[in-house]
Formats: C-alpha cells, sequence, structure tokens
C-alpha cells in the first residue's frame, strides 16, 4: 500500500478537527446548562474567576472551559490582558436569550450517545430504535436547534410564500401540526394568527405534555391544542392547513402520513411540508450541513424509521425530487418548493 503523505495528514486534520469537535459538544451542553456563555456575556470582559463568581461555580473549571471555546472560536481571548469575551457574533448565536442558543444543538449528540449500545445492535440486526427510546436530552436539544429557524422564518417568510394560506389564517383557519413534537410551530402559528385554531399532534406523549405546558405559560392554551394521534390516523377533516416540520423523513410510513393528510385537508386546502435541506443527488449533499444531516439521520432519523413496517427509512437528506414523486403518490395534483433556507427545504402541496 502506497500511502500519500499529503493526503494522509489531510485526513489527520479532519480527524483531529472532529475528535476537538466531539469534546467541543460536552463541552457546549456544560457550559449550556450552567450558564457559563450567559455569565461571560454579563461579565465581559472578564477573567475566568470573575465569569466562576458570576455563575457560582469553581473557578479551575471555568479558566478550563474558557480555554478550550476559546480555542474552538466560541470565544474570544486577549492575550494582552488575559481577558475573554464574546463578539457581537458570538453572543447572538452562544448567549444572548432571544438569539440562536447553538450549544442547545450539542444536546443532540450527547443524548445519542447515552444509548449508543441499543442503537449500535439495531443497526447489526437491522430493526429499528424509536424516537420514544432516545434520552429525553434529545427532544430538548432538537426543539431549541429547531426553533430559532421557525421563530426566523415560518411567520415572515414561509407562510407568506403558499398560496392564499396567510388570508385564511388571517381571517381564521383550522390547521392541523403533525408531529409537532414540543410544540414550538404550533405555538408560532397560534400567536401570529389568533382567529385560527391550530392542533398539534404527536405519537410521543411526553412530548405532548411538555407542548401543553408551554401552551398554558404563553397564554395559548385556547388557541392551540394538543392530542396525542400519530400521523397515519389523527382525528379531524376539513383543515385549511397541516404542517409538518422536519419530521415526515422519520416515519416509518411517510406515504401513508402524506394519503392521511391529503384525505384531512378541504379541497382548497395547503399541506406545508418542512424537511432539512437537501440536494437530489447524493454528491451534493457531501457539505457540512449535508455531514450533519447524515450523521443525526442514521442514529436518530433512519433509527426510528425502521421500528415499523414498511420501515420507508427515507433519510434526513431525501431531496425535492423525492419529496414530490412521495407526495403526488400520495395523492397531490400541485407540488412545488415554496421556500428555502440553507437547513430547510418548504413544500407547498395541494390535493
Amino acid at each position: 500500500m502506497a500511502v500519500d503523505e499529503s493526503k494522509l495528514k489531510e485526513l489527520l486534520g479532519s480527524f483531529v478537527t472532529d475528535l476537538g469537535g466531539s469534546f467541543q459538544a460536552v463541552n457546549a451542553v456544560i457550559g449550556d446548562r450552567l450558564g457559563l456563555y450567559r455569565a461571560l456575556l454579563a461579565v465581559m470582559p472578564a477573567t475566568p474567576a470573575e465569569v466562576a463568581e458570576h455563575a457560582g461555580i469553581s473557578e479551575r473549571y471555568t479558566a478550563e472551559w474558557l480555554k478550550s471555546q476559546a480555542a474552538g472560536g466560541y470565544v474570544s481571548y486577549d492575550p494582552a490582558t488575559e481577558h475573554f469575551s464574546l463578539t457581537e457574533e458570538q453572543a447572538f448565536a452562544l448567549a444572548a436569550p432571544d438569539g440562536m442558543q447553538i450549544a442547545a444543538a450539542f444536546h443532540i449528540p450527547v443524548a445519542v450517545t447515552k444509548n449508543v449500545e441499543p442503537i449500535t445492535e439495531a443497526i447489526r440486526s437491522d430493526s429499528g430504535f424509536g424516537w420514544h427510546e432516545q434520552d429525553t436530552e434529545l427532544f430538548e436539544g432538537t426543539e431549541r436547534f429547531f426553533r430559532p429557524g421557525y421563530a426566523a422564518n415560518l411567520i415572515p417568510e414561509w407562510i407568506p410564500a403558499l398560496d392564499g394560506v396567510e388570508d385564511k389564517l388571517r381571517a381564521g383557519a383550522r390547521a392541523a401540526d403533525v408531529g409537532c413534537g414540543h410544540g414550538s410551530s404550533t405555538l408560532l402559528l397560534a400567536a401570529s394568527y389568533p382567529n385560527s385554531h391550530v392542533t398539534g399532534f404527536d405519537y410521543h406523549a411526553a412530548s405532548i405534555d411538555q407542548a401543553r405546558k408551554r401552551a398554558e405559560e404563553a397564554g395559548l392554551g385556547s388557541a392551540a391544542t394538543f392530542e396525542v394521534s400519530a400521523a397515519a390516523d389523527f382525528p379531524g377533516t376539513d383543515y385549511d392547513l397541516v404542517t409538518v416540520f422536519d419530521a415526515l423523513h422519520d416515519m416509518p410510513d411517510p406515504l401513508g402520513a402524506a394519503r392521511h393528510i391529503r384525505e384531512s385537508l378541504r379541497p382548497d386546502g395547503t399541506f406545508m411540508l418542512v424537511e432539512p435541506y437537501a440536494n437530489d443527488k447524493v454528491e451534493d449533499n457531501f457539505t457540512p450541513v449535508g455531514r450533519l444531516y447524515y450523521g443525526a439521520s442514521t442514529v436518530i432519523c433512519v433509527a426510528h424509521s425502521m421500528t415499523e413496517h414498511p420501515r420507508t427509512a427515507l433519510g434526513a437528506q431525501a431531496g425535492l425530487s423525492r419529496l414530490t414523486a412521495l407526495l403526488t403518490d400520495a395523492g397531490f395534483t400541485q407540488v412545488r418548493k415554496a421556500a428555502e433556507t440553507p437547513f430547510n427545504l418548504v413544500v407547498e402541496a395541494r390535493p
């Protein structure tokens, strides 16, 4: 075997980056849990001692944590003063209460590692590992990862991109949010269109409990209701709008779910499907975002889809062509891409 030294060094460089990133995930979760990003924001520029005092934790641990964050570019360091701080961008991404809170996304891989043995066995035996079997930290991380994108895009961009839907919601529409999880998307719709009523459905009872709690806290208990139900048999008909946010590809039978959604809509109703962004060709998804989604899909999305027949395992990188074909097979006659972001595709389907 003739090893190309330059290619080997390039590979090892990627390896070191990834291995460091693994520890970044752990440290980001710890920082998120302990409020260290917020503590730094409150007292910066600051020494480790000042950050530790504000956070109420150990100075020695804080010093090491800050150095690891600075080495990864998540925190800024001034060698002249030996103080740490956050740039405006770092603060918005990591510390601001109304910012992106990207550290929360690291809860997802950390949660998955807690079940690496049964997931490995599921892969070995060609079986499945259900969403409900995952560690509860996964549910929190997933909701906090997607919520900022929904908050930034759903009302100002995605809903207006749908034909006639915004007018219906303003006037008073009947909507269903299928696979709603903790209800972020449901509550955004309910808060933005008070004349409409939105029902969130999810098969996972614990997530529905959390969604109901959040609705009450937000004062939206009457505008948004939540029920435990699977995508293929949620109750109700004559919906003006049915939405699925980043969940169809996880389902064992996405075609069956899409058929039921079509049957639940009014003749002039709309199905808004939001899925992870993907190109149609595999090689075109060899990007940082594609890598993220393929990795998560292996241990979360495909694993859940393999739990029941027909075990479609659509995967988080299905792409517009496959989604369009699936929706057409489900009986939708009009399917188009309505919008996109670096993380999401938004597809409009009509009966």
